[in-house]
């Protein structure tokens, strides 16, 4: 039982931590604000986060509104909860990586807190193909099909956070994900383990075929390792910005596997 609620306790920090869903005080007397445990709940704070848009694409979807209002609206709901963290993330991580001279120089940009022409790019591309995407295999799920597919997206795109932040140390000192400490080896297993076997579990319940499902998890292979290289030559390591974009584009991936295939 007492395993059970600091997981709970993990889970409640992780909603704080990644989106701006008010969480009770109580989990946070006593917290000195690291992470290092806590990512092992980051893909059920994934679900969590994802559920109110989750709400959305099954009700729009059992009244057989316009895929693409849906999708928009899915995605719309997504930042509003999130205050647009992770697409602030890539914007800045964009910038960064395609304006920056040198390691320095683009940690530099990507400290500034006005969006440049690489970062407007990499938002509108964000939003085109996740909109573009949801838009292509909604209509081909039930409502509550489509509605888990999105909770499943979540749940490996949150692990995916986790797994480039375990991997490189941190660019900068003093930054929010150097403050938040390193996530200790054990959690970022876990958070790995379940966000695969949520996403399995998901998936399964949403009735995808076979072939969707493994297209989805080789993009997640593929996205997660293949950014972190370029984080780990472009900047020697992993800053917020770089965590939150990891979140992005696995979400691009998933979700642009799932209409390639569905």
């Amino acid at each position: 039982m007492a395993d059970i609620r600091e997981l709970w306790d993990d889970v409640a920090r992780s909603v704080a931590f990644l989106s701006r869903i008010p969480v009770p005080d109580r989990y946070f007397r006593g917290y000195d604000g690291r992470l290092g445990r806590a990512v092992r709940a980051f893909p059920l704070a994934g679900i969590l986060i994802t559920l109110p848009a989750a709400v959305i694409a099954i009700l729009l979807g059992a009244l057989h509104a316009s895929s693409l209002f849906n999708a928009f609206l899915v995605v719309a709901v997504q930042a509003m909860v999130t205050g647009a963290l992770h697409e602030d993330a890539l914007g800045d991580t964009a910038d960064g990586f395609g304006g920056g001279r040198d390691r320095e120089n683009a940690l530099e940009i990507m400290k500034d807190s006005r969006i440049g022409t690489y970062g407007a790019v990499a938002l509108i591309l964000s939003f085109g193909l996740r909109v573009s995407a949801l838009a292509a295999f909604l209509p081909l799920l039930s409502a509550t099909a489509g509605g888990i597919a999105l909770l499943a997206t979540a749940a490996l795109s949150r692990a995916a956070m986790v797994w480039h932040w375990s991997r490189l140390p941190p660019a900068r000192r003093g930054g929010v994900a150097a403050s938040a400490g390193v996530p200790e080896p054990g959690a970022a297993s876990f958070a790995l383990g379940s966000g695969v076997l949520l996403a399995l579990v998901l998936f399964f319940l949403a009735g995808i075929p076979t072939v969707a499902v493994l297209l989805s998890f080789a993009a997640f292979g593929l996205a997660v390792p293949g950014f972190t290289r370029i984080a780990s030559r472009k900047l020697g390591g992993h800053t917020g910005d770089t965590i939150g974009a990891t979140q992005q584009l696995t979400e691009i991936a998933v979700l642009g596997a799932l209409a390639l295939a569905i």
